[in-house]
């Protein structure tokens, strides 16, 4: 590690454990009033006791009020349900979250870039999943509630093998997720090598989604695909709630959830249990994954929480590999065979994971905050491959603190964000000859140790004329150091070292608020992107020492807002982003993925999405009709890139559709009936850099339909849900997450034909 890094890594642990935790005095009624989606303080608000005293919270959300004979009071503000609180176990330290109204729901607050502004005034493309999309689906998996997102393409290659696409990065990514940072609760997700184990999460653990598109290396590090951050659920404040529930489908698919949640003043705390099982639509494609989740966090004042995220996954899942054109047409359920069959060689991930994770929030004053995690994971695998069979333990610290100063510069409003992340993982890796699904002679025993961090600061203006102007900039580093301690092939041991040099990455945007509906916004953006450690030692023992960072700059433009009386939401954003030194992957006769620079490529696209609500009223027998839509075009090409003779300057980036559609129908009515209908186009996808081989369009339809009911009298506690719904109502045959430039013309990973599901889910609130 680095001396900076050290010192960074060091300095991180002291402020997270010396941060102060002071309390106020318990003479007065005081605390602070949040909003209870985004947990940002609210100001304005009116603090009545009902002995007649009132209080208005500051700037920071913070009130105090004098009311010794008080035993409860009152909280309004426009906008916000009114909200009544007890007195009579605490009077001092509250934190209220006041829940915003129907209307206040239309401008959507984001964390994005850390700013934890209204969408209307963030300066960026980002598109935000929440609950009423993620609950339009099964929740087998969060696919195709993330592909309802223009600009995302989201792929299951097998079930719980998942690929992520932002503008097109899957282009290096023949499996897993590369080149896209995720975070889960502010804690990343992805390892310091590179990589990230989605499968590790259940998607009932997950209440919201944000993807931030395109280069985000001011404030999230390295990459130049983008970042998603992952949100948990929470409770409602006063709301302690048990649940449970069982989903069965088409295939043997089995699903059960059990959870404990409880939201007040002081904590909120969400414990889940999910087990899901499938037998698989293809041979070897079977599913048996446990996930644990406790996510604890505490508001010891107003001034500081404490939060925790704890994970426990044990995931099994097999892989039937890619076929042929001929096969597919044949029989889209027969898995690969051969020698190397995925049958014969028993394919599959076996994968134990524990995941940590403690985060602080802490405010000074009214000035000054400051944000620290700290967090750890291991993990344990165990993979037969068509190939080989893989051993990897792999143990990982890292830390992230971030502060925040609020200023004026004369007139002018002014935040600044500063801090950095550091992650240090080692892994002991071992291959060896797969031998009929057992471990035979060792190929190579390694143990890599990888280290990467950086620092950011990011100021925030707002300027005159509804002008806001952001500059932010960071510094990246990644190494990784490669101890072979055994090669079957030669025997020696040696040591290999690979140490990025430090890249800075900047980036301007501004956003001008045409009104209050409706605000345009444009920037310019560097990203830096290293190999994974996966890319640079590939499984077939082989190391790319030549491979070398992608380096690429990002324009982009778009307009959002609202208008016809708030009904119509759009979003539209134009980029153009150019790639140096683009990493692209093919199968080797082995089908080992091998990687190499490409030379450049051409990323020009527009995203659309468009939501239109004819009526949303509690009141009313049909209480909502809604429809949505969402469209992406890319023309993205190679740049000065040649494959032995061939010149493939002008083609097609491979694994991208130039053409992706969605739309949505939502109905629901006052007696809790609800109706989703989703359908998906995806136009011809290039398969090989040659352009000579295209998977087919297709067109696919879903739907879910089911009654939420509270059973009333004696029961008033209990509610439950009764659902069923259906994928690939057209009964298309294609296939969702193709193998790019596969070896022997193993394109295709057929998706499931039509499939059908149900399941009953209990609340009890206590």
């Amino acid at each position: 590690m680095k001396p900076y890094l050290r010192f960074f890594f060091f300095s991180l642990l002291l402020s997270f454990f010396l941060l102060p935790g002071l309390t106020l005095a318990q003479t007065t009624i005081n605390g602070q009033v949040l909003d209870a989606r985004t947990k940002q303080p609210l100001e304005g608000v009116s603090i009545t006791a009902n002995s007649g005293e009132q209080s208005i919270s500051s700037s920071q959300g913070q009130f105090t009020l004098s009311a010794d004979e008080a035993e409860r009071v009152t909280l309004t503000l426009l906008g916000y349900k009114s909200q009544q609180i007890s007195l009579t176990n605490n009077r001092a330290n509250l934190r209220i979250l006041l829940q915003p109204e129907a209307t206040r729901l239309q401008e959507v607050l984001v964390t994005g870039y850390e700013n934890k502004r209204p969408l209307l005034e963030t300066a960026g493309a980002i598109s935000v999943i929440n609950q009423s999309v993620l609950q339009r689906f099964d929740e087998s998996s969060v696919v195709r509630a993330v592909n309802t997102v223009p600009g995302i393409r989201m792929d299951e290659r097998a079930p719980a093998s998942y690929r992520i696409s932002i503008r097109g990065s899957s282009l290096r990514s023949p499996y897993g997720i590369r080149n896209v940072k995720l975070y889960f609760n502010g804690i990343p997700l992805t390892e310091a090598n590179g990589t990230t184990s989605l499968n590790t999460l259940d998607a009932a653990n997950i209440g919201s989604i944000e993807i931030l598109k395109g280069p985000t290396a001011s404030i999230y590090g390295a990459g130049t695909g983008g970042t998603i951050l992952l949100e948990s659920r929470r409770a409602a404040v006063g709301e302690t709630q048990l649940q449970v529930g069982a989903t069965t489908g088409s295939y043997g698919f089995r699903r059960y959830l059990a959870s404990v949640s409880t939201g007040s003043a002081k904590s909120n705390v969400l414990v889940q249990y999910t087990r899901q099982q499938y037998d698989g639509y293809r041979e070897q494609s079977a599913v048996d994954r446990h996930v644990l989740l406790v996510a604890p966090e505490f508001y010891v004042s107003p001034k500081h929480t404490i939060a925790a995220s704890i994970i426990y996954s044990d995931l099994y899942y097999e892989l039937p590999g890619g076929i042929t054109k001929e096969q597919y047409d044949q029989n889209p359920r027969q898995a690969r065979g051969g020698m190397f069959g995925s049958v014969a060689q028993n394919a599959s991930m076996n994968q134990d994971g524990f995941n940590f994770g403690l985060k602080q929030e802490y405010t000074f004053n009214q000035s000054w905050q400051n944000t620290t995690s700290i967090y750890t994971l291991h993990r344990f695998r165990d993979h037969p491959f068509n190939t080989d069979y893989e051993r990897n333990t792999n143990l990982e610290l890292g830390g992230r603190t971030s502060f925040k100063y609020k200023t004026q510069l004369g007139s002018i409003a002014t935040n600044y964000t500063f801090g950095g992340e550091v992650q240090r993982g080692l892994e002991a890796a071992r291959t060896y000859d797969n031998i009929g699904g057992q471990p035979d002679s060792l190929r190579t025993d390694d143990e890599v140790t990888a280290t990467t961090g950086f620092v950011f600061g990011q100021a925030e203006l707002e300027l005159p004329s509804n002008f806001i102007l952001t500059l932010a900039l960071s510094a990246n580093d990644t190494k990784y150091e490669i101890d072979r301690l055994a090669q079957a092939t030669s025997g020696a041991a040696y040591t290999y070292v690979k140490d990025f040099k430090t890249v800075l990455s900047p980036r301007v945007a501004v956003l001008k608020k045409l009104s209050d509906q409706i605000s345009a916004h444009a920037s310019i953006s560097s990203g830096f992107s290293p190999p994974t450690e996966e890319e640079i030692l590939t499984s077939d023992g082989e190391l790319n020492e030549d491979l070398e960072a992608e380096k690429g700059v990002n324009y982009e433009a778009g307009v959002r807002g609202y208008t016809l009386n708030n009904r119509l939401s759009f979003d539209v954003v134009g980029f153009y982003f150019r790639l140096s030194e683009t990493i692209v992957s093919q199968q080797q006769v082995s089908s080992v993925a091998v990687f190499r620079n490409a030379g450049a490529t051409s990323q020009k696209g527009i995203e659309t999405a468009l939501s239109y609500t004819l009526f949303d009223d509690p009141e009313k027998a049909l209480s909502l009709f809604k429809v949505l839509g969402s469209y992406t075009y890319n023309h993205f090409r190679f740049k000065d890139f040649t494959k032995g003779e061939a010149d493939l300057a002008g083609n097609e980036i491979t694994g991208v559709a130039p053409h992706t559609a969605t739309a949505g129908l939502d109905l629901a009515t006052k007696l809790g009936l609800y109706f989703n209908l989703t359908a998906n186009y995806t136009s011809e996808i290039p398969l090989n850099d040659e352009n000579t081989i295209y998977a087919d369009s297709y067109f696919i339809l879903g739907s879910r339909v089911g009654i939420r009911r509270n059973l009333g009298n004696h029961l008033n506690h209990l509610a439950f849900e009764v659902f069923g719904g259906a994928d690939n109502l057209t009964d298309q045959t294609y296939s969702l997450g193709n193998d790019i430039n596969a070896f022997g013309t193993r394109y295709y990973q057929p998706a499931p034909d039509r499939t059908y599901y149900g399941g009953l889910t209990l609340k009890y609130r206590l």
